[in-house]
């Protein structure tokens, strides 16, 4: 009983909280309200230079965010602000973690509220809601259910209901207490609302004590605190506003059509005319946001 109690305790110092019985649930604008001052949009550019949008949230201690780790990986330069427009300068990263897809930075930002996340699994059927940049539309909230918690190479997940877009990724998933019980990681592409979530308390498995390492992170030794761990799934594509799916996409619509396609690649153009071809039928591919 001592030992359950200070794990309690500890959980509840690090911004974790469990079920309380009674507590009435918050309507969506409340859960907004709440969440939104600790949730940050993310600008990367990554190292060849292309720039896309994903989300973070501040938890666990001051100055500390959670994000997906793909939406950070390859950062050459970071841009965050809040809500309020408030800029935050990114220090460096703190832990990651590939295979649970999982990131912590370090903000300066420590006076901003931080997110409280659960310890508890929610039940199927669960209100569950999302605040990120769906396509660059930063600080959007929306909403859908806990469809099914599923296992993908060992890994725990939340299959949601919720719309998700590119942007998304990074971003809390929240009950309907304004707690944070997932983070958003991947979708299924050319499926409606078919998206996925790393449990909050996998958070736990990262080492939130470690100094931050100031970005550019470069490519560390096998040995080094940030090795890799291996890809959760190993055809995911990290998707960004002028990326590789949209690209499929945008040729799909013009099916038929005579198109030109420009290809410049270290310095060197090429232009290609051909007819665009129909897109694949069933073709569906999982895609990190």
């Amino acid at each position: 009983m001592r030992i359950a109690g200070f794990t309690a305790l500890l959980l509840a110092g690090l911004g974790f909280a469990g079920g309380r019985p009674g507590q009435a649930a918050l309507s969506p604008e409340e859960i907004y309200e709440k969440t939104a001052p600790s949730v940050l949009t993310l600008e990367v550019e990554n190292s060849d230079h292309e720039r896309f949008v994903g989300a973070a949230f501040l938890a666990l201690r001051p100055g500390l965010a959670v994000t997906a780790w793909h939406v950070v990986h390859d950062a050459q330069k970071i841009e965050a602000w809040f809500s309020d427009r408030r800029r935050a300068k990114i220090v460096g990263l703190v832990a990651k973690d590939e295979k649970l897809d999982l990131a912590l930075i370090e903000i300066e930002a420590n006076d901003r509220p931080r997110t409280v996340l659960s310890t508890n699994t929610p039940r199927i059927g669960a209100k569950a809601f999302v605040i990120g940049a769906p396509k660059g539309m930063d600080f959007s909230i929306a909403d859908g259910l806990i469809s099914q918690v599923r296992e993908f190479e060992g890994v725990c997940q939340y299959q949601l209901s919720c719309p998700i877009s590119p942007g998304n990724s990074g971003g809390p998933v929240l009950n309907d207490l304004g707690e944070v019980v997932g983070i958003v990681s991947w979708r299924k592409a050319g499926v409606q609302n078919l998206g996925f979530a790393v449990p909050s308390l996998e958070v736990l498995r990262l080492d939130s004590r470690r100094p931050a390492v100031p970005w550019p992170v470069r490519v560390l030794g096998k040995g080094d605190s940030f090795s890799e761990k291996g890809t959760l799934n190993g055809e995911r594509v990290k998707s960004d506003p002028r990326g590789l799916a949209e690209f499929r996409q945008a040729l799909a619509e013009l099916a038929g059509t005579r198109v030109t396609l420009t290809l410049e690649t270290g310095g060197a153009v090429q232009s290609f005319n051909f007819e665009a071809p129909p897109a694949e039928h069933g073709a569906s591919s999982p895609l990190k946001e």
